[in-house]
């Protein structure tokens, strides 16, 4: 993206008379009838209200009429606002460009018609700049809040949050909400993991935030709709129906799934293969070995993004200890099977073992996951894994 103004070559907002910063980005596409008013009003109660060095940045993302003006002129007559002019459309764009760029403790954006109450902006600052929370978000979902717009807007709004509990296990409960604020070394972290410049830059945000373990705030808040948006809303839900099915891909229990399904495949025909010269109990022991050993790299690689020798051997052998529990449940089950008839059916038989190891799945994916391919030197302590992995199992 080519930009106009730096805001690494901006005086910090730090610079002034206290110790905390926040960087306001309000990002702008062809908005010259909203503009003047909204920032003057913006920064008329940021002089008065907020405790904090800040600074407004409005950041225009490819406007063809007479927004850079208008904001150039803003950032000449009000002190404390800067202008970002980006050569690239899209509101995400323009916020990874502005949060990039800025040297504040916190950055945060609201939408350019204001349609939140700004007197939200400090519920929504505080427990950034205390450190109670990395994210904090206003929301037009919650019992406290005094939201007046359409039917259809607020079905939209409704449907598409719940649509991400359903997909993505959403806790946050509001996504789309232009009124958002993020502590700035959480967003660093953040930034590189989202991919989207369009609208579902914030929901993307969000979800990565949520993987990561961030603190997540909720302030609720009073929000009007504007008549005069020129939101598509056909053309954004289909790109949010985009991102979520994306996002629902990178997931990685959904990786761990389909190499899970790949591996049962593949343990089904080598059983197949295998049961006539070795019998039930030899099929199913090497069919799992071989098995388990190709799932073990698949998901150290797909599921976990582990790459390189570094603790590989370790890792299989780790496995190894993983397999012979999946080894106890499917030869459990093949001996009750066996006890209640002597001569099943080739079918019924591969369909317990299946079962069973369907099963034992939940069981692999806690060892991995928290022993395994644990990130912390060394994992955690065996009684730990093995409490979590009775713990799935039960």
């Amino acid at each position: 993206m080519n930009s106009a103004t730096h805001l690494s070559e901006l005086p910090p907002a730090s610079t002034q008379a206290t110790s905390t910063s926040v960087d306001v980005v309000v990002p702008v596409h062809n908005e010259q009838g909203v503009l003047p008013g909204s920032i003057r009003r913006l920064h008329d109660y940021l002089s008065a209200e907020l405790p904090f060095a800040w600074r407004i940045v409005i950041a225009d993302n490819a406007s063809t009429d007479e927004t850079p003006r208008m904001a150039v002129a803003l950032a000449e007559d009000l002190p404390n606002v800067e202008v970002v002019s980006l050569g690239e459309s899209g509101r995400g764009g323009a916020l990874r460009a502005a949060w990039e760029r800025s040297g504040a403790d916190v950055v945060c954006y609201m939408d350019v018609d204001l349609s939140t109450a700004l007197r939200a902006v400090l519920p929504l600052l505080a427990p950034l700049v205390s450190g109670h929370s990395d994210v904090a978000i206003g929301t037009r979902l919650s019992r406290g809040s005094r939201v007046t717009r359409g039917a259809k807007r607020e079905l939209v709004s409704r449907a598409y949050n719940r649509l991400l509990r359903t997909t993505l296990g959403a806790r946050f409960s509001d996504a789309q909400c232009g009124f958002k604020a993020v502590r700035a070394d959480a967003a660093r972290r953040l930034l590189p993991a989202v991919r989207d410049n369009g609208w579902f830059f914030d929901t993307e945000l969000l979800v990565a935030a949520q993987r990561a373990g961030m603190r997540i705030h909720e302030v609720p808040v009073d929000w009007v709709e504007d008549p005069d948006s020129r939101v598509d809303v056909a053309q954004a839900a289909i790109d949010d129906l985009r991102g979520i099915a994306r996002l629902l891909s990178e997931a990685r229990l959904t990786r761990f799934t389909l190499v899970g399904a790949l591996s049962t495949i593949a343990y089904a025909l080598l059983y197949l293969l295998l049961r006539g010269p070795l019998g039930a109990e030899g099929a199913n022991a090497l069919a799992l070995a071989i098995t388990a050993v190709a799932n073990t790299q698949a998901n150290r690689r797909l599921t976990f993004g582990i790459g390189g020798r570094h603790r590989l051997l370790r890792q299989h052998v780790m496995g190894a200890l993983v397999y012979a529990l999946t080894l106890g449940l499917t030869s459990g089950a093949l001996a009750v099977l066996q006890g209640l008839d002597p001569e099943p059916a080739r079918a019924l038989e591969l369909a317990v073992l299946i079962a069973a190891s369907v099963c034992a799945t939940v069981t692999r994916y806690m060892a991995l996951r928290s022993w395994v391919f644990a990130r912390r030197p060394g994992g955690p302590p065996m009684r730990q894994v093995a409490s979590s992995i009775v713990r799935a199992v039960l």
